[in-house]
């Protein structure tokens, strides 16, 4: 390990091998960092807190300090971070309440760019790059490869599909689909994420079934449950769509339209 004299560890702390912790940052107590995550100046870490293997996390950063909810008078929760996550300057992160389950979670391999905020019970899950000043509020999910735009502000208890992209400054104060784009204050569906799909290298078949099921979404009239009922029959062939269908029946606050 490589732990500066100017930084401060509880003793209670649990640091892996080849762990760096530079000058005058903060690890309290009942905190655990893995193996080979490297650890900036000036970064605040409270407990209870898990962080994963290779993670980098920038000067400045507020990890697992207790959540900004009015409700809360103490009681145990925790913050979960996984494997190679890029945590970026000023970036804070709540841990959970009792009414979310106690956990605030970040899974692997996510770009959480400068000055965000991750409030508690927030799922992130992986691959997800949140641009600089993005915002989630309490009991927010974000799904794998899910992309939020500078800004971007997302409203409690709302979920965020599967690659999808949130355009610089959205206000979403509701159930973004997988594969959507959306953009605006408030904001409204703009097509599918294309250029998403295209890195992902579905084949013609795949983008087209996407393309009809945007379209008798957002574009054929149908009530939502009408949508999801003549989607169910094309969900059999294509898994996308599938995604798509199942998303809109887990939402509790309803789609985007």
């Amino acid at each position: 390990m490589s732990i500066d004299p100017r930084a401060v560890i509880d003793p209670s702390a649990q640091l892996g091998q080849n762990v760096t912790v530079s000058p005058f940052s903060i690890i309290g107590a009942n905190v655990e960092i893995g193996d080979d995550t490297w650890i900036g100046p000036h970064v605040v870490i409270n407990g209870p807190t898990r962080i994963g293997k290779e993670n980098r996390i920038f000067q400045f950063a507020s990890i697992g300090e207790i959540p900004q909810d009015k409700k809360f008078y103490g009681e145990s929760s925790r913050l979960e971070i996984g494997d190679r996550n890029t945590i970026r300057e000023f970036v804070t992160i709540n841990r959970g309440t009792d009414d979310g389950g106690g956990v605030t979670s970040i899974g692997s391999d996510n770009w959480l760019m400068a000055y965000i905020h991750i409030a508690h019970d927030c799922k992130v899950a992986n691959h997800v790059t949140m641009a600089n000043a993005a915002s989630l509020a309490g009991h927010v999910r974000i799904d794998d490869y899910a992309i939020l735009g500078g800004f971007t502000l997302v409203h409690q208890f709302c979920a965020v599909g599967s690659h999808a992209f949130c355009g610089m400054g959205s206000a979403i104060s509701k159930d973004v689909p997988p594969y959507v784009m959306v953009s605006g204050n408030p904001a409204h569906p703009h097509g599918l994420n294309v250029e998403g799909l295209k890195r992902m290298n579905k084949d013609k078949e795949t983008m087209q079934a996407l393309r009809e099921a945007y379209k008798v979404i957002y574009r054929s009239g149908h009530t939502t449950k009408e949508a999801e009922n003549y989607l169910r029959g094309r969900s059999e062939s294509f898994e996308e769509v599938a995604n798509m269908v199942s998303f809109i029946q887990s939402s509790q606050r309803g789609i985007l339209r």
